[in-house]
């Protein structure tokens, strides 16, 4: 830890990424107005000391919303990305450890899955499973579970020829136990790099779908239909559309600095200074 906060990189994203956890959190529990509230005798009101972000066209103070938006958005992302990440582990590790018809059948299935774009299967399964904040979980975490598949069934390929997982079953180790105990664990490094990516694109995924209506449903609030909506108010009440569209570029670029520094770290064939 010592050292991966004398990283540039990763003591910046980590400031910024964690700023933006502690509003997120916040928000569950007080936010300066009720984000939902309407009020139309002050809609389109520009920042000022009393609505520091300024109010929406229904008179909805904005800096509420962009934390209840920080709030499902991060929600979203992070539960999409366990999922993923979980379901991409067991076919990744059980495809690449057992190898022979197991491994064909599952990665038939997973490179069906990934000729599809992630934006566009994710669609197809919003239709299925409907626009609602745990339709759009289910369609990004299968979305992008063929990626970590992949990754993850590269890494086993390589770490299952190696002499310690020879030497657990020369001791009489069960091929479940040399699994779970010597090659999982190891796998752990390129997931890690590869998890701090993907929050930011299922994020920024997350704000596609609801930037076209098909994520979390209006009322509530999310960075994506916040940005939606400012549409047409782009001219006379830029700071609509400025507060969401900052906060996603933001906290992008806070994953992206945190992961080169995860990367940096974690990938011995890189030349830590």
């Amino acid at each position: 830890m010592k050292a991966f906060f004398k990283h540039k990189n990763g003591l910046i994203g980590g400031a910024m990424i964690g700023f933006i956890f502690v509003v997120a959190l916040a928000a569950f529990f007080w936010t300066p107005y009720n984000p939902l509230a309407i009020n139309l005798h002050i809609r389109l009101q520009p920042p000022s000391a009393t609505h520091w972000l300024g109010t929406d066209e229904f008179g909805r103070d904005v800096l509420s919303r962009v934390m209840a938006g920080a709030a499902a958005s991060g929600t979203v992302a992070l539960l999409s990305v366990i999922s993923a990440v979980g379901l991409g582990l067991f076919m990744g590790v059980v495809a690449g450890f057992f190898r022979n018809w197991v491994d064909r059948v599952l990665m038939a299935i997973n490179d069906t899955l990934l000729a599809f774009p992630g934006i566009l299967f994710a669609l197809g399964v919003m239709m299925i499973v409907g626009a609602n904040k745990w339709g759009i979980i289910i369609a990004l975490g299968l979305a992008y579970t063929p990626t970590v598949v992949r990754v993850v069934r590269g890494t086993v390929l390589s770490i299952r020829e190696k002499e310690y997982v020879e030497a657990s079953r020369m001791i009489g180790n069960s091929e479940l136990v040399t699994m779970l105990r010597h090659v999982l664990p190891n796998c752990a490094a390129p997931v890690a790099v590869l998890t701090t990516s993907m929050v930011g694109w299922v994020l920024l995924s997350e704000s596609a779908l609801s930037f076209l209506g098909l994520g979390v449903p209006p009322p509530a609030p999310t960075w994506g239909n916040m940005l939606a909506s400012s549409r047409q108010y782009m001219q006379s009440a830029v700071w609509l559309s400025l507060a969401p569209g900052l906060c996603i570029a933001l906290t992008l670029l806070g994953i992206n600095l945190l992961g080169d520094a995860v990367r940096d770290k974690l990938d011995p064939r890189m030349v830590v200074a």
